[in-house]
């Protein structure tokens, strides 16, 4: 049965944003617009609300809800532009707000031509938008038995990478990878054991998706970006689902917040370092009621900093 999309943290992030009747405010990851109504509830006839996606599907979505409500703008267009999108649109630098939603949604999930899930069989895709870029069946179609290792070791964590890198190749050599649940059912055969509860192709299915859509590359270039938008006072709410992406939003925010980087042994003053942000308390994550209500958001962490004047 498919998944309602329902937004994880919805509370949390509309506290960690402190909304503001009149003010503007991003939504970088639209999907299906559950974190983006919450917001608009609480924005008056001349606040503002910028969403972003590059899922097809998610854009239609918003510009449905955009023709019934004006105060929402609509960008197709991933995060990593969202300096460009803001510009575009003369927002930059005038941001209360923005909100990142990292990672893949229910809609995706749920649907077997996307190809997002070794739980229903379908194309061997992936993309988040596609439109653009190369699916999961044709990187692996191209890629070295070197590259794909690579990549199950470092997007999945996946300890038996090389071995079922080696059993993609040697599959490929007489037939196509070309669906979801050829592909689970290889590196099904292939990994000898597993963890408790986890499907074998779990790590897999996580790292061709991150691969594909270049996901980490995206975080990284947006992060800077979503700084530089804010005004001072305005809060940055990042959402993440698994350690890669909570590490790297982690080790950012850090950096940002410690300002400039001097050995730590010379004597200066913390109104010289030009702290851009300073962190707003520690990770947050879903209480025993939610993970029960969606089990989804089991994995979620949600960690929010405040743009410094």
């Amino acid at each position: 049965m498919a998944h309602e999309h329902v937004p994880v943290l919805r509370d949390e992030v509309l506290e960690a944003l402190r909304i503001l009747p009149d003010a503007t405010y991003v939504d970088c990851t639209f999907g299906r617009g559950g974190h983006a109504r919450s917001i608009l509830e609480r924005l008056s006839s001349v606040g503002r609300l910028v969403a972003l996606d590059r899922d097809p599907e998610a854009i239609a979505a918003a510009q449905a809800l955009a023709l019934a409500d004006p105060r929402l703008l609509v960008c197709h267009a991933p995060f990593s532009t969202l300096g460009e999108q803001l510009r575009a649109l003369g927002l930059e630098g005038q941001i209360a707000g923005i909100l990142l939603d990292l990672g893949v949604s229910s809609p995706q999930l749920d649907d077997p031509a996307r190809g997002f899930s070794f739980l229903r069989d379908g194309p061997l895709d992936a993309r988040m938008d596609p439109g653009s870029g190369q699916g999961v069946a044709a990187w692996l179609a191209q890629a070295t038995e070197a590259e794909i290792a690579t990549c199950l070791k470092d997007y999945g964590e996946e300890r038996f990478a090389r071995r079922i890198a080696r059993a993609i190749c040697r599959e490929r050599a007489s037939r196509p990878l070309l669906t979801t649940a050829a592909l689970a059912a290889l590196v099904s055969a292939a990994v000898p054991t597993r963890e408790p509860g986890q499907h074998p192709a779990t790590r897999t299915f996580q790292a061709l998706r991150i691969q594909v859509n270049h996901e980490l590359l995206e975080l990284q270039a947006s992060l800077p970006q979503a700084i530089a938008a804010l005004r001072p006072g305005g809060r940055l709410a990042v959402i993440s689902f698994h350690s890669l992406e909570d590490r790297l939003v982690k080790r950012f925010l850090r950096k940002e917040a410690s300002g400039d980087d001097y050995p730590p042994d010379l004597p200066i003053r913390a109104q010289d370092l030009h702290s851009r942000i300073a962190l707003v308390g520690g990770p947050i994550r879903p209480g025993p009621a939610e993970v029960a209500a969606n089990p989804r958001s089991r994995s979620a962490c949600l960690r929010v900093a405040e743009r410094l004047p």
